[in-house]
Parts: C-alpha cells; sequence; structure tokens
C-alpha cells in the first residue's frame, strides 16, 4: 500500500483566532524602545519638605567645605586634605595618600604613606590654589604657612562673601523648587489651599534657618582670616 506524503504550509493566514492572539501578546524583543510603566509612588508633602530641607542642608555643607581650602594666617590639615592627586592611575584625595599634622602654628606636615607618591603629593600641591611652594624633604613634605598682609586678608574676606552669596542662591532655588511642588500638589487636588499656605510657611522658615546658618559660617571665617 502506498503511502502518500502531503507538505503543509502553514501562512499567518491560516493561523485561526485563537493562535493570532496568543502570538501578538508575544513580546517584541526587536523593538528595545517598549513603553515601561513608572512605578515611583507620588510626592507626598513630607516628602517635598524633606527633600528641600536635604538641599538646603548640602548648599550650606558645600559652603562650610569651600571655606576650609581659603588659607587663613594658620596651619590647617583642612586646608590641604581634599586636593586631589594623581597617583596609582588614578585621581586620590591628598588624606587617602598621607598623613596631614601641624606640628607648629604656621607649618603643615605631610608624611606619604607611600613613598613612591611623595612627588605627585608636591606636584598636585604645586598646581593647587593654595598658593605655597611646598618644601620634600626625603620621605617628608614641608609646607610652611607665610604671614598674611592685611591686603591679603581682605582679598580672602571678599572671596568668602563671594561663596557664601553663591549659598543663599542655592538655599533660594531650593526654596523655589519646594514651591513649585507643592502648589503642583494643589493644582491635583492632593492638598486644600490652606495645606499649601501652610507648607509654604514651614519652607520659608526652613529657608531663614539655613541663610542664617551661612550668615554665621561667614562671619566666624571673617573673624578667622582676619585675626593677626
Amino acid at each position: 500500500m502506498a503511502v502518500s506524503r502531503f507538505w503543509f504550509r502553514v501562512s499567518s493566514s491560516g493561523l485561526n483566532n485563537d493562535d493570532k492572539k496568543l502570538r501578538n501578546s508575544e513580546p517584541d524583543t526587536r523593538n528595545p524602545k517598549r513603553e515601561t510603566l513608572n512605578c515611583s509612588p507620588p510626592m507626598t508633602s513630607d516628602d517635598i519638605l524633606l527633600e528641600t530641607e536635604e538641599a538646603m542642608e548640602k548648599s550650606v555643607e558645600y559652603m562650610v567645605h569651600e571655606f576650609a581650602s581659603v588659607r587663613t594666617g594658620k596651619a590647617s590639615s583642612a586646608l590641604v586634605e581634599n586636593i586631589d592627586v594623581a597617583a596609582y592611575g588614578t585621581s586620590m584625595k591628598l588624606k587617602q595618600l598621607a598623613l596631614i599634622t601641624t606640628p607648629e602654628p604656621r607649618l603643615l606636615l605631610i608624611q606619604p604613606f607611600d613613598a613612591g607618591v611623595t612627588r605627585d603629593i608636591e606636584k598636585a600641591l604645586i598646581e593647587s590654589k593654595v598658593g605655597i611652594t611646598p618644601a620634600v624633604d626625603g620621605k617628608l613634605i614641608r609646607l610652611p604657612i607665610p604671614e598674611l598682609t592685611e591686603e591679603r586678608r581682605k582679598e580672602l574676606v571678599k572671596g568668602t562673601r563671594h561663596m557664601a552669596e553663591e549659598a543663599r542662591v542655592r538655599i533660594r532655588a531650593g526654596r523655589r523648587n519646594g514651591i513649585d511642588q507643592v502648589k503642583k500638589l494643589e493644582k491635583e487636588g492632593d492638598i486644600t489651599q490652606d495645606q499649601r499656605r501652610d507648607l509654604e510657611e514651614e519652607i520659608q522658615k526652613l529657608t531663614d534657618k539655613y541663610v542664617n546658618e551661612i550668615d554665621s559660617h561667614l562671619h566666624s571665617k571673617e573673624v578667622d582670616i582676619m585675626k593677626v
């Protein structure tokens, strides 16, 4: 008995409705730009206040960090500890590479943990904004802090005031961003008008608090700079 062989060619037109639905439901891996859902929770009033305060706090911290790099008439490790040094094929902070001490009121002593990076540290100090020429003594680096003239002190005070004003600008930007988010909550019906006003008052209190901190840090730094 002869056996007949039939070859069936199945095309998409030959699929039944269930097969087509199954085929259409499969993910299209050829299109990497498939739309994804945004599952992040909506911002609450507490989130806004917390985010606003964190931004303001970081603004003050950054200013204080800048103040530490301003040279006064006395030696301080903060003057050089955050200088970037090119060593071991990467960039590292000086405090990661050496012990920094102040054996005398006007002398910084830098002791590299590895003598092999001494010249790297020297180069970074020369290229930094510190403005003091280091003296290499074997495995040690000495950084003598010269006396500041009155004119130089006034220039440094002017520079710190500029840093403080930049910090105030960042604080005001944080205030504006916080208030904009509060207004958005009101517009979306998540809070009432009275709640919006209360939140704006809280944001203003935060603004006043951190601006006062800036003024306090600035006053202390000016006194330190002008002290002979």
